[in-house]
Parts: C-alpha cells; structure tokens; sequence
C-alpha cells in the first residue's frame, strides 16, 4: 500500500520487494543491485514504482474486509431502535421508521454525502506525501458540516409540523417529533464521524472505524435496551432517540482516541485558520457527493411509498426486499470506497500507470462480488425473509420477486465500483448526472409504468431500479476505461497545489 510504502522512508531509502515490479533505470541500477531503490519521490521521478493486479487485488481485499464489517456494525444502529422502539408498539414503530426516513434524507445522507469530497482530497494529499494537507482537509469539512448542521437542526426540530402536514396519522407525526427533536442533539456528532472516517481511511488504515462500532455497536444496544426497557432507568419510546445521540457522540470521541494514542495523529498538524479558508475546492467535489447519495436514498423511499399503493403486505415486502438489497450493498460500497482510496493515493503519488492497475483490478473485484451477492440472495431468500416476518403472504412476494433482485447485483456492484473510481479521480460530478438521469429519468419512471399500466407490481417497481443500475454500470465503466490518467494526475497536483 501507499501508506506502507511511504513509511519505509525512515532510512531514506525504498525496499525494491516491497513494490509489484520495479522498472530499471540505469541511475538506479547500483541500489537495485543492493536491493534497494533511490527514496520515494526520486523512485516517482524516475518511474521505477510499478504495480501489479495481483498486488492490487490482495490490496482490495484488505481494505475492503474491515470496512464491510464496519458499514453493517453502522447500519446495526437503526435496527437497534426499531426493534427496542418498535416492540413497544405498532404505532412507536411506525413512528421510528417515519422518523428514521426523515433522518436520513434531511440529515444522514447529506453528511455522508457532503463528506466523500474526503474520499478524493485527503486519500490524494496523502499519496503525495503531504501529510499535514490531510489535517486541513478534516478541518474544513468538519467547519463545513457544521454549517449545514444549523439547517438541518431547524428540520428537525419542526419535524412534527412539517409530517403532520405530509401523513394523515398526527399520532404518528408527534411521535416521529419527538425522535427528531432528540436526535438533533447528537448530529454534529454524527457529522464529525462520518468525516473523521474518511481522515484515517486516506491514510490506509480501514480498521480504526471498525474498532470503534465493535466497542459502539453492542454498546448501543445495550443502551437501547436500559434506556427503554430498564423498569427503573427506562423511559420509554424517548429512550430510543437518546441512546443513538450518546452514540453518536461516543464514536467520534473514541475514533480521537485512537488517532491520538494509536495511529494517524502524524497527519492532523494541528489547528489552524486555514480551515475557515478555501473551502470551494472542497464544496466543488462535496456537492456532486451529496446529489448522488441523496438521489439514491430519495428514489428507494419513493419506490417504497408507491408500493403502498398495493397493500399492506406488498409494502412489508417491499421493505424486506429493500432491506435484503441494502445489506447486499454494504460488501460493494466497501469495495468501492477502498478502491477509490487506492486509486486517489496513487495519484496523488503521480503514479498514472499503478493507479490505472488498480481502477482495472477493482473492475474485476466488483464483477465477482457481484455474482457472489447474487448466487447468496437466490439461495438465501427462503430463510432470510422469515428472519424480519411470518407472514405467509409477505413471504411469497419476497421469495418469488427477490431473483429479480438478484440478477442485477453484478451491475449494481459495477456501478458502485465506477463511482468510486471517480471519486478516486475527483470526478464525481460526473456520477452526480448519471445518478440523476439513471433514478428520476428512467428507474422511477419506468417503474410507474411497469408497476402500475402493466400490473407487474413489485416486479415492476424492481424493473425500473434494474435498468438504471444497468446504465450506470455501462456509463461509467465507459468513462473510467477511456480516462486520461495524464490528465487526471496532472488534475489530481493541481487540487493539491492548490490547497
């Protein structure tokens, strides 16, 4: 890895086995005779690091382990207070996932959103050694998400009028109120976390973040359970909301801790005024970012809200086939993060050819682990359906319409891996049309038609999301194969210049 490769810069000097393969130039032929290769920057310059698929696939592998377990520790969290909240009651439970939706697109997915600008401008400044950049780079999107925090506070806190408006149950939109009200206590919490994660993995390290939900997650659900159930420190459907704001405090408190005593303090620098300056570049990649996730998050719940339209075990279905879909997504996403990780550090390093290696090498992840995924949903859809309902009529819809969802799970993680890639590039804007165009231009569209003139139903809604994923897989493949590495390395020093 780039991290590992830089750190052997302590001699001043580069292990030549610690790389792919290495090109001879005759200036650097006595230290290859010695087994050594001139230090990093001269090892650039004269284009002696290369890299191979096979290097890049263990990379992936690597990379991308930890942060699947971290991705399904951090979407445990919401379970937790469906299932303690919701066993209260069928009304706090409709109230969770009304305000759990609502979280989510006004809150949740715009710092996740806004916050992969991270994912191209630290994971660059690192692979050009400039480590202090990465620091900067944390400041100023956390100063950022503050901001945004103040609007998306305000939301919350008038969520009760604003759902009472939207649903017909006001005992829903109180309850669902109250949620919010709570949680707007632990969003900047939330928002620092989800940019902390991204400052330790352009760094190369992947399992800082899987350390902290290992200690948060269980201990959210312990907290779940004294806080609602506990018959002297419960107090009921409140207690919910609040063991999710003491968490998402403690994560990015414990995520501190560990950069500080364990690894990754090297490249924080210090507080500086910087971080109230030059935010455009930043806001430039951030806001490509958050099109994308909210675009993805936004198309899911309004499929969601035309199966209602059907009846109520068509919507149960719909929920579990979503559910099944999301948990499937975590092992690509966690694919494409590491890729596009690899992929901005080594051009951030100026290496154009290794960082072509490995978008290529992740291609090739992808596509297995989207056959994976797809081979699992087939085979597993009569037992995981019974894991979230016992309902007959619930089971056949899921177990007759989960192969649909199934057989795009190849393009599904495909189209991930080439948003990550571009990420990697600093061209999400890219990803943002696509994304746009793929969901409100052809996956809703089509699903209406398909679900509604055709009377396909579930089928249909799915049909629309499969051919959108389908587009997006071949777009941006397309665009990914026919990049101009030079350009994009030359793209990749100015943005760092630029800082």
């Amino acid at each position: 890895m780039v991290a590992e490769e830089q750190s052997l810069l302590k001699d001043n000097h580069i292990v030549a086995s610690d790389y792919g393969t290495l090109e001879s130039r005759p200036a650097s032929v006595a230290c290859e005779e010695r087994g050594e290769v001139p230090k990093w920057d001269e090892a650039v310059a004269n284009g002696m690091v290369h890299t191979t698929y096979k290097r890049e696939l263990i990379v992936l592998v690597k990379y991308t382990a930890p942060l699947y377990v971290t991705f399904l520790l951090q979407y445990s969290l919401t379970f937790a207070s469906l299932f303690s909240a919701g066993n209260l009651g069928k009304d706090e439970l409709a109230a969770v996932l009304l305000a759990t939706m609502t979280a989510n697109i006004t809150g949740y997915a715009v710092y996740q959103g806004l916050s992969t600008s991270l994912d191209t401008l630290c994971a660059q400044a690192y692979g050009s050694g400039n480590k202090t950049l990465i620091g900067l780079h944390l400041q100023r999107m956390i100063c950022f998400l503050m901001c945004i925090t103040v609007p998306v506070i305000i939301i919350w806190l008038f969520s009760e009028q604003i759902l009472t408006a939207i649903i017909p149950e006001p005992e829903l939109a109180v309850l669902a109120g109250r949620y919010l009200r709570i949680l707007t206590i632990g969003a900047p919490g939330y928002a620092s976390f989800e940019a902390g994660k991204r400052f330790v993995q352009a760094q190369g390290n992947f399992t800082a973040s899987t350390y902290v939900l290992l200690f948060c997650a269980p201990f959210n659900a312990i907290l779940n359970y004294i806080l609602v159930w506990h018959p002297k420190y419960g107090f009921g459907f409140s207690g919910a909301p609040t063991a999710v704001v003491i968490t998402d405090w403690l994560m990015p408190l414990l995520l501190f801790l560990y950069v500080r005593f364990v690894d990754g303090y090297d490249c924080w620098g210090g507080f500086t005024r910087k971080a109230f300056h030059n935010w455009w570049p930043m806001i430039k990649l951030s806001l490509p970012g958050f099109v994308i996730v909210e675009a993805e998050f936004i198309a899911f719940e309004l499929l969601t809200l035309l199966a209602s339209y059907f009846d109520t075990a068509h919507l149960a279905a719909q929920s579990v086939l979503v559910t099944a879909t999301s948990i499937a997504f975590q092992l690509p996403f966690a694919l494409s993060i590491a890729s596009s990780t690899r992929v901005a550090n080594l051009l951030g390093a100026t290496l154009e050819d290794s960082a072509k290696t490995a978008a290529y090498a992740g291609f090739i992840a992808a596509i297995f682990l989207g056959m994976v995924n797809l081979l699992f949903m087939i085979s597993a859809r009569s037992w995981f359906v019974l894991l979230l309902t016992q309902d007959p009529e619930v089971i056949a819809y899921v177990v007759s319409v989960m192969p649909v969802t199934a057989l795009f799970q190849g393009f599904d993680a495909i189209a991930s891996m080439g948003g990550g890639i571009l990420r990697g590039q600093g061209r999400q804007h890219i990803g943002s049309y696509i994304s746009i165009v793929a969901y409100y231009f052809l996956a809703i569209p089509i699903s209406i038609v398909t679900a509604f003139v055709f009377k396909w139903e579930l089928y249909g809604l799915w049909s629309g999301v499969a051919v959108a994923l389908i587009f997006v897989a071949i777009i941006q493949t397309t665009i990914v194969l026919r990049t101009d590495w030079r350009k994009v390395v030359n793209d990749a020093t100015a943005r760092i210049e630029g800082a």
